[in-house]
């Protein structure tokens, strides 16, 4: 199965199944995201003490990093997470050509727009979490709703990265291999 894109850039697929997809992933984040805690924890307990892991800002730092490598290794891999593939998505360069490892981490960093500048400046307000969480959403809302001002209605993460999202559905033999 070839993650190549007859006819390079397309449109797409529609903002409401990528943000489906955008939820689904965050569900698999939050898991991802208690392996730093448990981990630090662990440390804690077999040694005893004070782990660098137990730092709020080790523990940020670590889990920033551990998420860079599963959506790098993801994107470079197969073009796809698992909620990718459940909403028939697929990550390619805008030549829809597999995307290389740097390239999806550079996407990465990149995808942090979603949520960097309502953080920012909630936190240089002073806003409480729930301030700052709210602030967040409706920056998620908005930075979603600025892919329709992209010509092809990608994101601008990929604009900026050279990549882009398109529909890919498996061929149905796929399909019914997988399911023997």
């Amino acid at each position: 199965m070839s993650a190549e894109v007859p006819g390079g850039p397309q449109v797409a697929p529609a903002l409401w199944r990528r943000m489906a997809c955008f939820v689904y992933e965050g569900l698999i984040l939050f898991g991802i995201g208690l392996i730093p805690g448990a981990l630090g924890a662990a440390l804690f307990a077999i040694s005893g003490q004070h782990h660098p892991l137990q730092s709020p800002t080790a523990l940020r730092v670590f889990t920033f990093a551990l998420y860079g490598l599963y959506f790098t290794w993801c994107w470079s891999k197969n073009g796809q997470t698992l909620p990718m593939q459940t909403w028939h998505i697929r990550l390619v360069t805008v030549q829809g050509t597999p995307v290389p490892q740097a390239r999806a981490l550079l996407r990465y960093l990149l995808s942090w727009m979603w949520v960097v500048p309502a953080g920012v400046v909630s936190h240089l307000l002073g806003w409480t979490r729930w301030s700052m969480l709210g602030a967040v959403l409706v920056g998620i809302v908005v930075y979603a709703a600025l892919a329709l001002r992209h010509p092809r209605k990608q994101f601008w993460h990929d604009a900026w990265s050279g990549t882009q999202l398109v529909t890919h559905r498996p061929p149905v033999a796929a399909l019914a291999q997988g399911s023997r």
